[in-house]
């Protein structure tokens, strides 16, 4: 007799906890931001947000209009 088991309908087994992430955050590693002024389109550096909300990036120039956000 000639047993047969399937195990992808397991689920996998970690000691890990894994929560979801939130719609704001994103992978880890290099981030490149955009300024979000109009027409800009430059890579941003400064980004503005508060406590889990989404943030707001601006270059160097229009970094200013980041102030309304925190």
């Amino acid at each position: 007799m000639t047993l047969s088991f399937s195990f992808c309908s397991l689920l996998p087994v970690s000691d890990e906890i894994r929560l979801q992430q939130p719609e704001y955050a994103t992978p880890p590693g290099v981030q490149h931001h955009v300024c979000e002024h109009d027409g800009c389109g430059k890579d941003a550096g400064w980004g503005f947000a508060k406590p889990k909300q989404a943030p707001h990036w601006f270059c160097f120039e229009h970094r200013g209009e980041g102030e309304k956000f925190l």
